[in-house]
């Protein structure tokens, strides 16, 4: 396993991490990820992604309870969870970033983990309604207690991610660390072109998600939706016509033509060609079982295989 910076920052977080998005709670009870969790830090990952929203709170308390029985030192790890959607629909307490919700979603997320502290702390989109100086004074605060180590933002827009870096600044506070965006070869713009700015100025670190584009890459869905799928699950109807574009499949079709020229899976070239890029601290993996996570470890064999002649064939098959 590699390890990168973090961003400018000293913490060195392992080039694949795993995250429970979807997976813990809907799809993996508490002895699956176990046994999923396990896999991933037997290949050497040391970071671990959840988040508040993910199942309402059980994907929290399922990886707190699985931490908590595999007895790992809590030097040897770090885990994350991320603040915005709120769990329930109470005023000041969902789609907000304001200070009352945010001092309020670390303890109750610790609670669920187990924890004393989470080691990365992500406001999980920008919220227009609340002031910058306000969520960022909270999210000072939040570190400063010693409730997170670094705070990080996920999705936000380049100009809020300015104007957080210039709040902190001004009155001396912690500034983020990290940015959370989707990043594959099929949503590239964000990485590669509007976070350069920041990244070049500030030295942030990206902890990328959906390196499948939410399976569509792994080519599965070529001839329709399985039924033990993501795209097949209660609540995730909305990803239907994504997963089914005629149009983008066909250019699946040409990625997976180019993963079995290289003598491996569709989805172990997309995560490599995520991890490819040196801007990228780690990219975030998911899986429902065990067999999947050995399968996307691998990704770095590939790593090596991605000279300039295969990165411009995957160019042409997504242009």
């Amino acid at each position: 396993m590699e390890y990168r910076r973090l961003g400018s920052s000293g913490l060195r977080v392992s080039v694949l991490s795993f995250g429970s998005w979807v997976t813990f709670g809907p799809q993996m009870n508490d002895d699956l990820a176990l046994e999923c969790m396990t896999a991933a830090r037997d290949a050497g990952v040391n970071f671990f992604d959840n988040a508040e929203a993910y199942a309402d709170g059980e994907s929290e308390r399922i990886m707190g309870r699985v931490i908590a029985e595999l007895g790992w030192p809590r030097s040897s790890f770090l885990v994350s969870t991320k603040f915005f959607w709120g769990i329930g629909d109470e005023v000041n307490m969902s789609n907000t970033l304001n200070r009352k919700y945010l001092m309020q979603a670390i303890d109750r997320s610790l609670e669920r983990f187990g924890l004393d502290f989470v080691d990365l702390v992500f406001c999980h989109r920008a919220d227009p309604a609340t002031p910058v100086e306000e969520t960022v004074w909270a999210m000072n605060d939040i570190v400063s207690a010693g409730k997170a180590l670094y705070w990080g933002t996920s999705e936000w827009p380049p100009e809020a991610l300015f104007e957080a870096y210039e709040v902190a600044e001004h009155h001396h506070l912690r500034k983020p660390v990290m940015e959370q965006p989707q990043y594959n070869v099929l949503a590239r713009t964000r990485v590669e072109e509007e976070y350069l700015p920041v990244i070049e100025r500030y030295g942030l670190g990206l902890t990328t998600w959906s390196p499948l584009a939410s399976g569509l890459l792994t080519g599965k869905y070529l001839d329709g939706v399985p039924e033990t799928s993501r795209g097949a699950l209660a609540g995730y109807e909305w990803l239907t016509e994504y997963l089914t574009d005629a149009a983008t499949n066909s250019k699946v079709r040409a990625f997976t033509e180019i993963a079995d020229d290289l003598g491996c899976t569709p989805s172990q070239l997309a995560i490599a060609w995520c991890a490819r890029n040196p801007l990228v601290s780690t990219v975030i993996t998911g899986a429902s079982r065990p067999s999947q996570v050995t399968e996307n470890m691998a990704s770095l064999e590939v790593l090596e295989r991605l000279d300039d002649d295969v990165l411009a064939r995957i160019d042409r098959a997504f242009s």
